[in-house]
């Protein structure tokens, strides 16, 4: 989940004007970061051999 701090980072590396999209794009992918790492540590994630497998599976 996303905190305060985590956004105020954002801002930091913003010009002094930016459109809304560029400010929530950043946010955005903190955030999927922020999720992705969640499910690693949560053990939700393929082994390279599952992926190969499932990308395979859509081929075929």
């Amino acid at each position: 989940m996303l905190n305060k701090e985590k956004v105020k980072e954002c801002l930091v590396d913003m010009p002094r004007k930016f459109s809304t999209y560029e400010f929530i794009a950043p946010v955005i992918l903190m955030q999927k970061i922020e999720i992705a790492r969640q499910q690693y540590k949560n053990g939700q994630f393929l082994t390279e051999d599952e992926l190969d497998r499932e990308i395979n599976s859509w081929v075929s």
